[in-house]
């Protein structure tokens, strides 16, 4: 998988796609624990971006709370001694982790693998600092 157009197909064949625009698609993975509790979801977007002009990178990026109802020092500690792929940013009011990765020669685990990981961990984060499901 090397181009954009490649690595849509596999999202809307793999996933369920809940938004899409050019440069841009948006899925929503679904979670549980324990079979007896309900199920959390996570929505994330997944982006192409270019780099200087030349370079296609793909960008995944899931928001888990907002700034200002959560500890940030605490947020950003938990991240340091729990995640594996990803950084957590701030975009306009959220806390987003997200993780970047190149597009070309890009293989199918190289994308799903982190895909996993960052949702994953946003729902983590989510569930232990706001105590919601709301993203």
């Amino acid at each position: 998988m090397a181009t954009w157009g490649e690595l849509v197909t596999f999202i809307k064949q793999s996933y369920r796609v809940v938004r899409e625009e050019p440069g841009e698609i948006r899925i929503r993975l679904h979670f549980r624990k324990d079979p007896d509790e309900p199920e959390r979801t996570q929505t994330v977007v997944i982006a192409r971006e270019v780099l200087d002009k030349r370079e296609e990178w793909v960008q995944i990026a899931t928001p888990f709370a907002r700034i200002d109802e959560v500890d940030l020092r605490a947020v950003l500690e938990e991240i340091g001694h729990t995640t594996v792929v990803g950084g957590c940013v701030v975009m306009g009011d959220y806390l987003v982790l997200r993780h970047s990765l190149p597009l070309v020669n890009l293989d199918i685990n190289e994308f799903t693998d982190p895909l996993e990981l960052v949702t994953g961990a946003a729902e983590i984060l989510e569930e232990d600092f706001t105590g919601r499901d709301d993203y």
